[in-house]
């Protein structure tokens, strides 16, 4: 099953001391697993535009429209055989103790949403 892992800084860090694990590490075990089908970092939040219709007419703002301390900053899209990999996954991930990892399961249409 495929899964989004939307990963985002808060205000809320991880308080242990203990050296946090390094990036460049996590990506190279969970590409060579084959867990990890792709990734990136996103650009700066001051780079986000938001766009909505509403009545017809196109709203643009700059920068991301949530108020809120999150803030997505990268995602990965990872493959994983349940919900409990895919937890053990994000659990390892650096950013899980710095911010926090949300994750999705992709939504099966043809299951999800017969014609």
């Amino acid at each position: 099953m495929k899964y989004m892992m939307f990963v985002c800084v808060d205000g809320e860090p991880d308080t242990d001391t203990a050296d946090e694990p390094d990036i460049d590490v996590w990506v190279a075990e969970n590409n060579a697993k084959g867990r990890r089908l792709q990734g990136h970092v996103l650009g700066p939040k001051s780079a986000a535009t938001t766009v909505r219709v509403r009545n017809k007419q196109l709203l643009i703002s700059d920068g991301p429209f949530a108020e809120t301390k999150e803030l997505i900053v990268g995602y990965d899209v990872i493959e994983c055989a349940d919900l409990d990999e895919a937890i053990e996954v994000a659990r390892t991930h650096p950013m899980a103790r710095g911010g926090r990892i949300e994750i999705r399961p992709f939504a099966d249409f043809e299951q999800d949403n017969p014609l």
